[in-house]
């Protein structure tokens, strides 16, 4: 059992995002690109300005330094939350009944607070995998994989 014909799939990380539309059926699944966004990673310097800060301590003779912030983590979060936006906007125009997430872990866990009411109840399945930089034909495979997990076995009689 694959996923009914018109599920949206969403697949992402920090740095890409694709949307997907199952044009095929249950049995014979037919993912199609309806849109896709690449994000290139800026330089450092052109994501920071000051070297990390630094504070007196009153119990010893040195300074220490905070840890620098990871601004490409931010960047992808801010990614991710961005994809978030997207797919909440189309569950909210109804533009899908059921919706298939596959992300990393990392950016599932940016992407699930942030993800409406609305779009939260047409999630069907979630998949912890970076995929966004594989052919059609895998992703299809994964997500067949995973629902046959999902599916009870048929009854011989």
């Amino acid at each position: 059992m694959g996923i009914a014909n018109d599920t949206l799939v969403l697949v992402t990380d920090g740095r890409k995002l694709l949307f997907l539309r199952n044009e095929g059926d249950s049995e014979h699944m037919n993912l199609n690109v309806e849109g896709k966004e690449r994000r290139d990673d800026a330089p450092d310097r052109e994501l920071k300005t000051d070297e990390p800060g630094s504070v007196f301590s009153s119990g010893s003779p040195g300074r220490s330094s905070y840890e620098e912030t990871d601004f490409h983590q931010l960047e992808e979060d801010r990614w991710v939350h961005d994809a978030a936006d997207k797919v909440n906007s189309r569950a909210l125009k109804n533009d899908f009944e059921q919706l298939v997430i596959i992300a990393p872990p990392k950016a599932l866990g940016e992407l699930r607070p942030k993800l409406h009411k609305e779009t939260e109840k047409r999630v069907i399945l979630e998949l912890d995998k970076e995929m966004t930089n594989q052919p059609l034909a895998e992703i299809e495979k994964l997500i067949n994989g995973e629902t046959q997990k999902e599916a009870p076995p048929e009854v011989l009689t």
